[in-house]
């Protein structure tokens, strides 16, 4: 029986993209598909999008992502960023080349690394093509995909799924009904794929 773990992220989560790559090998050596949610902030549950918090959270967030950061070996782009739009329709693609079978993960990681590591405008839709063509995907196929109805659906599916779960951040690990909310938990996750449920 295949085992698998439910995965809630946003492209626009520092978090998300930060542990990335940590989660990634984790399933494989733990053999557990990857079942991915894309979404934005849950507000419903509590999320709170970063510049409404307080400035002393704001502050030690910035600090705590610049240390993760270092201890994942990600560059990050927190200060100096240009004004970006919404890197949000980036999770469109992402979805399209899921639902089409292909690499989800290989375009995921191209696009978070655009977004947080060169700051580049994945909000638009001719560098998101730029992206994924350079990465090894058809771009223009992926961009076109984006209006279809069974990528929207999932889109809206994927946010009605977090609410129902209880979602409020990024990333969250959903894994025999157990809910791991952040990067910094995937020790916990580890544990509980490998037998030792909490």
């Amino acid at each position: 029986m295949t085992r698998i773990v439910e995965y809630f992220f946003s492209i626009g989560s520092p978090w998300s993209y930060i542990g990335f790559d940590a989660f990634v090998e984790l399933a494989a050596k733990n053999g557990v598909e990857i079942k991915p949610y894309l979404t934005t902030v849950v507000e419903e549950n509590g999320g709170i999008f970063s510049r409404n918090r307080p400035q002393a959270r704001r502050s030690y967030w910035t600090r705590d992502l610049k240390r993760w950061a270092r201890v994942r070996g990600k560059e990050l782009i927190l200060e100096n960023r240009p004004e970006l739009s919404d890197p949000a329709p980036a999770s469109l693609i992402i979805i399209a080349a899921y639902l089409d079978g292909q690499d989800w993960i290989g375009l995921t990681r191209a696009l978070q690394q655009a977004f947080w590591s060169e700051a580049k405008d994945i909000g638009q839709p001719q560098v998101r093509q730029a992206i994924a063509d350079a990465a090894g995907f058809d771009g223009a196929a992926l961009l076109k995909r984006q209006a279809d109805d069974d990528v929207r659906a999932k889109w809206a599916a994927d946010r009605d799924h977090a609410v129902e779960t209880g979602v409020f951040g990024f990333p969250t690990f959903l894994y025999d009904s157990e809910i791991y909310w952040g990067q910094d938990n995937l020790p916990f996750l580890e544990r509980h794929v490998s037998g030792d449920r909490p």
